[in-house]
């Protein structure tokens, strides 16, 4: 499903507004966002911010392996898995609750 607008913004997942605590870049381009979204008239049309990360391309590289390299860059997540994880005790109970009632509608990968 094609968004009815969007912008883009080539940065690492968990940046989408910016470096943190880079506040002037985050409002320039949330800024450039809005302005973006008032002249957007052609639904599932995505327009690119002009923002960059890095002087060059290399970051994308880094950010894609499995465990980090050392350099602040790589990925850290932990293991997946093929079933559900939570937090803690409450939010299983509330899962498995949802479950036997109507069904969670977004969880298709559970039973």
């Amino acid at each position: 499903m094609n968004p009815p607008r969007a912008v883009y913004l080539d940065y690492p997942l968990g940046h989408t507004a910016g470096r943190a605590e880079d506040r002037a870049e985050q409002r320039a381009i949330m800024v450039d966002a809005l302005r973006l979204f008032e002249r957007i008239e052609e639904p599932g049309t995505i327009e690119t911010l002009p923002y960059t990360w890095a002087d060059d391309d290399d970051w994308k590289d880094r950010v894609m392996r499995p465990r980090s390299t050392g350099d602040g860059h790589g990925d850290d997540r932990g293991q997946r898995l093929d079933f559900p994880q939570y937090q803690n005790a409450a939010d299983e109970a509330a899962a498995e609750e949802t479950l036997a009632g109507d069904g969670c509608q977004t969880c298709v990968w559970l039973e």
